[in-house]
């Protein structure tokens, strides 16, 4: 099957909807805290609910994918993925809202499986690093979409208004760019009969999935809880705390389009150490400051830091000896992801107990754990 100019911006333009999907809730989530009228802890809770419907929807999403095919798996889910933006401040309640967000969070991870599952053979194929340009369309999007967010905001558009227009807009980007996509290629020799369901991973697999964990719990944490950081701790308006994930995916997107030329000239353990340490720096600066542009300044640092992390993580997946390509992106995605669901409702324990600056702590901690245990990121043990 040839990979045309228009298959590639197909996997860009996917990876570009998921990033602004996912902005446009963080920029929400003041909102959403405001609408239902909860605390952290509730709010933490929350995203552990969107953190265990993705843990279901990646213990499947490799026999989903293996089926079906990534470009069926990201068009459905992309746009089921971009239609649960209406619902966030719509729901009945509170128990409402953990339902939609536990599906939403299964859509998400399936969706993100599925356009790494593209993307990850080609890099194989082509025989050079692209993976950190695809992750760069990712941050691009988060960064656009935090911009519009703050826009919006800044323009006195409705919430519920701003949801719609995304979610409309998402919609028709994910459901064009799949028309686009790879078919489903042939069946791999013996894949029936692997197809066995998940199972947790060992090896260089478990080593990969506790490194990705690293990464996303102190990525997702930026994410998370940035905005609500600025406007909290920082009294910043909403429509300024919104480029705290703005200024956060700009640097990340800008230095993961650099990525690629990185990653073929120095090994993965030394850029994951330098991610670490840089990240630890910046993240520091920015929980120092009182300053809100400053601790803006602080989150683009804390972007550069962690842009190639899971690049490098998610290419080397693909690359273990004895697993098809979405099996091992989907293991290695499940441990980063219990990590991903529960760091955010410890970050919302911690900061009722003491503080949201304190809480976020917890980045610099794990940015550091990260670039000390940058040597164990290889993947050429097969798996067992």
């Amino acid at each position: 099957m040839a990979v045309t100019a228009a298959t590639r911006w197909a996997s860009r333009a996917q990876f570009f909807a998921s990033g602004f999907i996912f902005a446009t809730w963080g920029v929400h989530v003041p909102t959403v805290k405001g609408h239902y009228g909860i605390d952290e802890a509730q709010l933490g809770l929350a995203m552990l609910a969107a953190g265990a419907g993705a843990m279901y929807g990646l213990t499947s999403a490799g026999r989903w994918i293996g089926r079906h095919g990534p470009r069926r798996m990201a068009a459905l889910c992309g746009c089921v993925y971009a239609l649960l933006l209406c619902g966030l401040v719509a729901m009945p309640g509170y128990a409402a809202l953990l339902g939609l967000l536990a599906v939403f969070g299964l859509v998400t991870s399936v969706f993100d499986v599925a356009i790494n599952t593209e993307a990850a053979p080609r890099e194989l194929r082509d025989g050079k690093p692209l993976m950190s340009g695809m992750h760069g369309m990712f941050s691009l999007g988060g960064m656009a979409g935090a911009a519009s967010g703050s826009a919006a905001l800044a323009a006195g558009l409705a919430p519920q208004n701003h949801l719609l227009l995304v979610s409309a807009a998402m919609v028709a980007l994910v459901a064009l760019s799949a028309t686009r996509m790879l078919p489903k290629p042939p069946a791999t020799p013996g894949a029936a009969e692997a197809d066995h369901g998940f199972r947790l991973p060992r090896g260089a697999l478990a080593v990969l999935g506790v490194l990705a964990a690293l990464g996303l719990i102190a990525e997702g944490a930026i994410y998370d809880w940035s905005v609500l950081y600025l406007q909290q701790e920082l009294g910043s308006p909403q429509k300024q705390a919104a480029l705290a994930y703005a200024s956060f995916s700009a640097a990340m997107a800008a230095a993961r389009f650099g990525g690629d030329a990185l990653r073929a000239r120095f090994a993965p353990a030394v850029l994951l150490r330098g991610s670490g340490l840089l990240a630890a720096a910046a993240m520091t600066l920015a929980l120092l400051t009182d300053w809100p542009w400053l601790a803006l300044v602080g989150f683009a640092g804390v972007g550069i830091g962690f842009a190639n992390v899971v690049p490098i993580l998610f290419a080397a997946s693909a690359k273990v000896p004895g697993v098809e390509p979405a099996r091992g992106i989907a293991a290695v995605s499940a441990i980063a992801y219990l990590g991903f669901m529960a760091g955010p409702a410890v970050i919302g324990l911690i900061a009722r107990a003491t503080s949201l600056t304190a809480a976020l702590y917890v980045v610099v901690v794990f940015a550091i754990a990260l670039a000390a245990s940058a040597r164990y990121a290889a993947a050429d043990q097969p798996a067992r």
